[in-house]
């Protein structure tokens, strides 16, 4: 199956640029299987990553994330922090995140402190959690479809 990834214009004609691989969903629905084959990371307290992250495991974030993730479990310490996109099946977060967060199951610690928006099916917050932010509430085949995020609005 071909999907278009970019609109290209070339002289006066668009042309779009397909690609080979299968379209992917953002959130598995089902945990991965096998802890050996996933194992977990951890990114150290004093450890500041720019860029994107992607793994099909549980990631721990003690340290500091400026830009997105795409992972299977996130589980943010106390002391760490995230300014970017989260996409995720499950959402465990103690520490601060500043940007949106897409997960089917998020639960927010007494030490949270979130700025931005999180789209979740269930959520847990805990008393003394800080949140400047607007929890929408999507069904299931919100995250089976959410393939690419939607854009960001001023």
């Amino acid at each position: 199956m071909m999907t278009p990834t970019a609109g290209v214009l070339k002289g006066n004609q668009k042309w779009r640029r397909m690609s080979a691989l299968p379209k992917r969903t953002l959130i598995r629905m089902q945990p991965v299987n096998g802890s050996a084959a996933h194992p977990k990371s951890h990114i150290g307290t004093g450890l500041t990553i720019t860029g994107n992250l992607e793994t099909d495991g549980e990631l721990h974030v003690h340290g500091k994330v400026q830009g997105s993730l795409c992972v299977d479990r996130l589980v943010l310490a106390a002391n760490g922090e995230v300014d970017g996109d989260i996409v995720a099946r499950d959402v465990h977060i103690c520490g601060r995140v500043n940007g949106r967060v897409f997960a089917l199951n998020v639960v927010l610690d007494s030490t949270a402190d979130i700025k931005g928006r999180i789209f979740h099916h269930t959520v847990e917050v805990a008393r003394g959690a800080r949140i400047d932010a607007r929890m929408p509430w999507r069904p299931l085949n919100f995250f089976e479809t959410l393939d690419q995020l939607p854009e960001t609005q001023p």
